[in-house]
């Protein structure tokens, strides 16, 4: 999973924002259940995280590619 993963972060109402790598499989699903009620695991590269869907207020993808230095 490690090639194909993604870095995540995810806001709620009433904490601080949690910071995961996921697959896009994984993203895929969380993204899909968003706006539903009820709890969703998201297995990350860490290990898996159970959230509260009604207390999910964004999900913010990075992109895949990284960069490193000025003008990269």
């Amino acid at each position: 999973m490690a090639s194909s993963s993604r870095h995540i972060s995810i806001g709620f109402q009433a904490s601080m924002p949690i910071s995961l790598r996921v697959s896009q499989e994984h993203l895929d699903a969380l993204l899909g259940a968003l706006g539903t009620e009820g709890w969703h695991d998201v297995e990350g590269d860490d290990g898996t995280v159970r959230l509260n869907l009604a207390n999910v207020l964004w999900v913010r993808a990075e992109r895949e590619e990284h960069r490193v230095g000025f003008g990269a």
